[in-house]
């Protein structure tokens, strides 16, 4: 009965329904919404979730040993979301947190490429049934509440070219983490760019590739299956949108010691990853044993010192709050609607894990402390520009005409 006793001192905002592995029915909150009734179909859940929550709650679901009969699984990890810091304030909580806290990820090349493999590498059917027609599998930018998912996706990648400060036409730029190639496909066309990415994902790399060939980019926009720290030469421009929450933090003084390596001394680089915005804290742990092993995710001042540690000078940063969230909505979304195509894919096991994730996150962003920060880094200060005017400037050029006419209007 440990579970339903811990629930009964932390559960205090929204209306939670337990029906505990005994049949036993217990009621929590104040009952004010959001409502959710959860049903467990096993005893040993009644110790288990207690012992680890952030664990063992998605992997009850995922293996369908917990089910939602009233409500939505997004009712109950809000209900969740909004009382944690009363699970917080448990002494085995707060044990636990600390512990995770230490917890340094060893990331060499090999195991990077294995944990790259498990998500990346999966169908790609899978990715074309959630994501923009782009496959960009990050943070979307929404100027306006009603942008759709491909014109958030595009305005993202316009709204990084920007602040890439592309001021010229032949520019040398490297794309750390290129993924499908939709952004390093955007700067060879939109700027005259010639792009280099690199990427650990056999599945990307080979998509990317055949995406610049069927453009006409392929001298232009160039794709490597290779790990950053492989990578050799000097570059006018690097960006990074997505790979950073995968290099682990016992690596970050490597990560920006490589950077200021690969740019010169008139570069300028930005970051654009998923962090914290309170104090720095592990990733959630079925995210990391589940969906993304090896990942991590940084506050601001985990990054702002290593970078300053490698000798690069942070000349701009923008913190995305809820552009994740309704990214992330718009993905589940679409995931929910083609379930039984994805469970056709992989099986029922996998869309309960998927939905788990994506939930998860996207509560995250929404009523916890995760957020998107990009970081714009150079070796010195006056590279670029004294205000941020080159950076609106361009995204208004390169706005494409109906959208310009639309945000006139607006």
């Amino acid at each position: 009965m440990l579970f339903p006793v811990i629930l009964k001192s932390t559960i205090r905002t929204g209306s939670l329904r337990l029906i505990d592995g005994a049949g036993r029915t217990h009621v929590y909150g104040d009952g004010s919404p959001p409502h959710c009734t959860v049903r467990l179909h096993a005893r040993h859940l009644d110790y288990t979730l207690a012992l680890n929550p952030e664990l063992s709650i998605g992997e009850a679901y995922m293996n369908g040993l917990l089910t939602v009969e009233d409500g939505t699984l997004y009712d109950l990890l809000e209900i969740a979301a909004r009382n944690l810091q009363n699970f917080e304030k448990m002494p085995w909580f707060s044990l636990l947190s600390r512990v995770m806290r230490r917890l340094k990820q060893y990331n060499p090349i090999d195991r990077a490429r294995r944990n790259v493999a498990h998500h990346y590498d999966l169908s790609g059917q899978l990715y074309d049934l959630f994501l923009d027609s782009d496959r960009q599998y990050s943070c979307a930018y929404f100027i306006s509440a009603i942008d759709s998912l491909e014109t958030a996706q595009e305005n993202k990648k316009r709204h990084i070219a920007a602040k890439l400060l592309l001021d010229r036409p032949g520019l040398n730029i490297l794309d750390i983490g290129s993924g499908w190639g939709g952004l390093g496909l955007y700067l060879a066309e939109e700027a005259g760019a010639d792009v280099t990415g690199v990427t650990l994902s056999v599945e990307q790399h080979k998509k990317s590739k055949a995406r610049a060939a069927a453009a006409g980019l392929a001298d232009r926009a160039r794709f490597q299956l290779r790990d950053y720290r492989q990578v050799a030469g000097e570059y006018d421009r690097i960006v990074s949108v997505g790979m950073f929450e995968h290099v682990g933090k016992k690596n970050y003084d490597e990560f920006f010691a490589k950077l200021n390596d690969l740019l010169k001394k008139d570069g300028v680089a930005l970051l654009h990853a998923i962090g914290f915005s309170d104090a720095p804290g592990p990733i959630n742990p079925f995210i990391r044993k589940y969906i993304f092993p090896g990942a991590d995710l940084a506050s601001l001042s985990e990054v702002c010192s290593a970078a300053e540690r490698s000798g690069l000078i942070v000349t701009d940063v923008e913190i995305l709050r809820l552009h994740y969230a309704e990214t992330l909505r718009h993905w589940r979304r679409r995931f929910m609607a083609n379930r039984q195509r994805i469970a056709a894919l992989y099986d029922e096991r996998f869309c309960r894990m998927w939905e788990f994730y994506l939930v998860l996150c996207e509560i995250g962003f929404r009523f916890r402390s995760m957020m998107v920060f990009q970081v714009q880094l150079a070796k010195r200060s006056d590279i670029v520009p004294l205000t941020r005017d080159y950076m609106v400037d361009w995204e208004r050029e390169h706005m494409p005409a109906t959208r310009r006419y639309t945000r006139a209007a607006e």
